[in-house]
């Protein structure tokens, strides 16, 4: 019991019956600034894993776009950084440097804004008609959760810098000189100890710059990676400009040509349709307009792909910009059907109407309002939220589309006959799903007699394995735990539903199996992601081609059924071992080639000595040199696909003698001189290394194709004659440039530090070998590592016993499991219209494209 004061009188209470003693006043914390930011970051940026970290760059990218979107900023420029910071410079304003008053102080005003939540200068709609910004949280959150940000200002013929850690200021804001630029920039790095990775992508980003460009008319955004070749513990930009990657997006053609984009490789149905207004509104007061650009493209795919910006910021979600223009399109399609009477005979629950979903069926759209002060569901603003512009898109976009159809009536019958033939198809559908729903199938009620289920009825709890074949679905059954893992076994190839609607799915007895299984049911009227029965979903196949294929065909069937259930986190491809390895009684199960290469030179270390000029170097030093004749030989294989191997060497010891710049230089300015000179030496290394073969080198011009579209550049072109036939190979910027050859590069150099003397290899003081160079002695490190030795490469699951395949695969303890994320959904999209849908020549174009990439395929 407690006793205190009050009014004079000795109060006693005494804890409720069930309540916690210890839980009082002291138990309530207070967190001061940033401080709550970094200790509930998701709050504020979502997921503190790769997803948040995109979401830095693009907070403090959306403020440039503001500035683009008020007219003063045209070009933006990201960088990304050797020590994986990243800056981002546009050409706007400038952030104010006066000062202003927070809490009772004068604080300069870029200060405030990067340490100070709700600071910004987009809350009264006078700097911004319409912004993304909208909570003056965004750079805010960006500089609490980096470990150092650096923000450079120019302004008035000035220069300013200020620099902060972890949200606090280290450096006030000063005058760092004269300019006569004008801008902002802002590097930051994110926090290691917030974030579990600070590497953000290329791809990702590009993606998203490319929407944003599309969006806002007349800016530039370049995109540059600086990471490609630099050294380890370089400073931010100093990458030398051959290892840098870039992008630019300039938005030509606005949201039209976006959507242009997205259906590049569909087949369209109907003209690509383009509608903008500005519809007038009252806001606070005030007359305004709320601007709205809608393009509208339909194709012959099976589902509907629509993409939604407020103010240039994507909102995944939707919102009710998103609801009017599905209200809007049904309508418009229905208004213009049944006024020329394209729906007689059609039946439907709707007076003979179609439905939303016929009509959207194929349609790619974008839709991006600008508003001058819109509301959304949270920070992340993943769903628009203000309720009166539902009635103004709707407004705009039915007469938009009205029109349309009156000009071109061609269009409209194309569109409405489409949205027929998905009306029959879901008419199929609901019968084959009430059928399958009379026999109880699919209520769950009734689990399918293949599922092994588990004992644990909380999804959060249960797991459940999809299994190739009845084998390893046997095994898998004898090996798991019973209580919180169920096993799925899957015969053969389910259907490929990239090529199929839902009622010819629903056919499929493999795939019904499988709904029934999740528990989720399936099309609009019927699925509920929460009804899941587990929420970890393990795609669990052979490490072979079919195996591969088989996956492929599932991740295919949750992209674009239950897409719902990657997005949540719930699915995952098994990481079942590729090789046993028995060395004496032990066994050891390994991944993949480079678990196996990593153990080979483990093993032999311990039993091998090199020295160097007759000394000894440590196992330590051993193990690197090894380690580095393996990448050695990935990068020479990968390089061998376009060019033999006795040239790449060739070509490298000239870039020892000669140095990389001046050869460079050389295939740059075209210097056919010096060319020739190079390509004479080339070819005098690699001759007497290619017996039965004449080569013959030559400088030519070839057209290569460039971001600015196609450009001349000088080669040097080997002419090879072997066994009477004769190949050409172009040797020029490309190959100086890959990734794999400065790899190559790097490897030499490091070892050749190294290589001061006489090399031999001894085994318990025995010689064994005598390398001419470092590089040999990974051959013979292999050789003894793999001595005594049993490999044994696995090819299907069942070839393990129930205990193997427990023990790497299925064990929560110490299994490897690979969680499926869809980072850029436009670009998964694309991949999988290419790789699994109808249409031939962009699969054989993506085939021919990627197969030099291609390492490992197991035919």
């Amino acid at each position: 019991m407690d006793a205190t004061e009050k009014d004079g009188a000795s109060v006693i209470s005494t804890p409720a019956p069930g309540v916690d003693a210890s839980y009082d006043e002291t138990s309530i914390s207070h967190l001061e600034g940033l401080e709550a930011v970094r200790k509930r970051p998701g709050m504020y940026i979502g997921d503190t894993d790769v997803t948040g970290l995109h979401k830095m760059v693009f907070e403090v990218l959306d403020n440039s776009i503001d500035e683009a979107l008020a007219g003063h900023c045209k070009h933006i420029h990201v960088v990304l950084h050797p020590d994986d910071s990243i800056s981002v410079e546009d050409d706007g304003r400038g952030i104010p440097t006066g000062t202003m008053e927070v809490e009772g102080k004068q604080v300069a005003a870029p200060v405030a804004i990067f340490t100070k939540l709700h600071v910004g200068g987009k809350f009264d709609n006078q700097a911004y008609k319409v912004s993304g910004g909208l909570h003056g949280v965004g750079v805010t959150v960006v500089n609490a959760l980096s470990d150092w940000l650096v923000l450079e200002i120019w302004r008035e013929g000035q220069a300013f810098t200020a620099r902060f850690e972890r949200g606090e200021v280290t450096e006030d804001l000063r005058v760092a000189g004269a300019s006569d630029k004008r801008g902002t920039k802002v590097t930051f790095h994110a926090d290691p100890l917030i974030y579990g990775t600070t590497k953000v992508d290329f791809e990702t980003l590009g993606s998203r710059f490319r929407e944003l460009s599309y969006l806002t008319e007349g800016v530039t955004i370049t995109l540059t990676d600086l990471r490609l070749g630099a050294a380890p513990g370089a400073a931010a930009g100093a990458a030398p400009a051959a290892a840098k990657r870039e992008q630019v997006f300039t938005g030509e053609g606005g949201v039209a040509s976006f959507v242009g984009l997205l259906t590049a490789k569909r087949t369209k149905i109907g003209t690509l349709i383009e509608l903008r207004a500005e519809v007038p509104f009252e806001f606070e007061g005030h007359d305004h307009e709320l601007g709205v650009q809608v393009a509208l493209q339909w194709t012959d795919a099976y589902h509907e792909h629509i993409h939604c910006y407020t103010n240039n910021i994507a909102n995944r979600d939707g919102g009710t910009h998103l609801t009017g223009l599905r209200t809007a399109l049904t309508r418009a399609v229905n208004s213009y059907a049944t006024d020329n009477n394209l729906l007689k005979g059609h039946k439907s629950a709707v007076k003979g109407t179609l439905a939303g979903e016929d009509v959207r069926e194929g349609l790619v759209a974008v839709i991006a309002v600008k508003h001058p002060d819109p509301k959304f569901n949270s920070q992340t603003k993943e769903k628009l939220v203000s309720s009166e512009v539902t009635a103004l898109v709707q407004t705009a976009v039915s007469e938009g589309l009205s029109r349309h159809f009156e000009e071109n009536p061609k269009d409209a019958k194309l569109i409405v006959d489409k949205a027929l033939l998905a009306a029959r198809a879901r008419a199929a559908a609901r019968k084959a799903r009430e059928t399958i729903t009379r026999k109880g199938i699919l209520d769950g009620l009734s689990l399918p007699g293949k599922l092994a289920d588990c004992q644990a009825k909380n999804p959060e709890e249960a797991e459940l394995f999809i299994v190739e074949g009845d084998s390893a679905g046997g095994s898998a059954k004898q090996g798991r735990d019973r209580r919180t893992q169920a096993i799925l076994p899957l015969r053969g190839k389910i259907l490929n539903v990239e090529k199929a609607r839902i009622d010819k799915m629903l056919s499929s007895q493999e795939i019904i199996t499988l709904i029934t299984a999740l528990g989720t049911g399936i099309g609009e009227d019927t699925y509920d992601v929460d009804k899941l029965r587990y929420h970890k979903i393990i795609i669990m196949t052979d490490a072979d081609v079919d195996g591969s294929h088989i996956r492929t065909l599932l991740l295919t069937l949750f992209f674009r059924h239950f897409v719902d259930i990657i997005d949540r986190g719930y699915l995952y491809v098994a990481q079942p071992p590729l090789y046993k390895v028995k060395s004496g009684k032990r066994e050891h199960y390994l991944k993949n080639d480079a678990a196996l290469d990593d153990f080979i030179i483990d093993s032999a270390v311990e039993d091998v000595e090199l020295q160097i000029g007759g000394v000894s170097v440590a196992p330590k030093v051993l193990s690197e040199i090894a380690h580095a004749g393996v990448r050695y030989g990935n990068s020479l294989e990968q390089l061998e696909r376009e060019h033999r191997r006795p040239i790449i060497e060739a070509l490298l010891e000239e870039l020892e003698q000669r140095g990389r710049d001046k050869v460079e230089a050389a295939l740059v300015d075209g210097d056919e001189a010096a060319l020739a000179e190079l390509g004479a030496a080339i070819v005098a290394r690699a001759l007497p290394r290619m017996p039965l073969t004449k080569i013959e080198s030559g400088v030519a011009r070839v057209a290569v194709t460039t971001e600015d579209g196609q450009q001349e550049r000088a080669v040097i072109r080997l002419e090879i004659l072997t066994d009477g036939v004769t190949v050409h190979e172009d040797l020029g910027l490309a190959l100086l440039r890959a990734s794999e050859l400065r790899e190559l590069t790097r490897i030499r150099e490091e070892l050749a530090a190294r290589d001061t003397g006489k090399l031999e290899l001894r085994r318990k003081g025995e010689l064994i070998a005598e390398p001419a160079r470092l590089l040999e002695v990974v051959d013979h490190v292999g050789e003894v590592g793999r001595s005594g030795l049993q490999i044994q490469r696995y090819k299907g699951l069942g070839e393990m016993n129930p205990d193997q395949l427990w023990e790497t695969t299925m064990d929560p303890e110490r299994r490897g499991l690979l969680q499926i994320k869809v980072a850029d959904p436009d670009l998964a999209d694309d991949v999988f219209t290419v790789l699994m849908g109808d249409d031939v020549a962009p699969r054989r174009e993506f085939i021919t494209e990627n197969a030099l990439n291609t390492r490992n395929l197991d035919v």
